[in-house]
């Protein structure tokens, strides 16, 4: 990979879905606006992409999700395939996360516009999924960049200026040890 890709559509599923996620060892951060029952490609069939996260957990990696609303029902019903998820997947909420990002190790990161959704992410049919663009790169200094900025949001540092606490279901304070 060139320092920084822009990649797009079904790129996006190919370069950060099916070969970025897998590759975790230590860690992988996920944001995103809007979460659905993503589906990947396993074999000649597709399962659920919490089906990754959990072999992920399993295997040891810290998998941090923030989103912005509450998932459908079909994302629920998947999650509740996979108990491991309920303990091994630290989630938190937050109405105002917009951005979409995917860091893998703090090594690798994606930023752009794609929701963690098959539409999103490209994983639909192409006459389904959205029209989609962002960049993938391994530059320290940007990685670093989408990691504080991740970081910010998941330790509660933009709290204070939010000015939408009441409303603030999953406050960063209850992740707190």
């Amino acid at each position: 990979m060139s320092d920084v890709q822009f990649i797009s559509d079904r790129e996006i599923y190919e370069q950060v879905i099916r070969k970025a996620v897998p590759s975790a060892k230590r860690f992988l951060w996920l944001a995103t606006a809007d979460l659905k029952d993503l589906h990947v490609h396993r074999g000649k069939r597709m399962v659920p992409f919490l089906a990754v996260l959990s072999e992920l957990i399993a295997d040891g990696v810290s998998v941090r999700l923030l989103h912005a609303s509450e998932p459908g029902p079909l994302f629920r019903r998947d999650f509740d395939r996979y108990p491991n998820l309920v303990d091994g997947l630290e989630r938190m909420l937050c109405p105002r996360v917009h951005f979409k990002s995917v860091v893998v190790d703090g090594r690798l990161a994606y930023s752009g516009s794609a929701n963690l959704t098959g539409a999103g992410m490209g994983a639909k049919s192409s006459r389904r999924r959205n029209f989609e663009s962002g960049f993938l790169t391994e530059v320290p200094e940007i990685v670093d960049a989408i990691m504080a900025q991740f970081d910010r949001v998941w330790m509660g540092a933009e709290c204070e200026g939010c000015g939408r606490k009441q409303y603030c279901a999953d406050p960063p304070e209850l992740h707190s040890p």
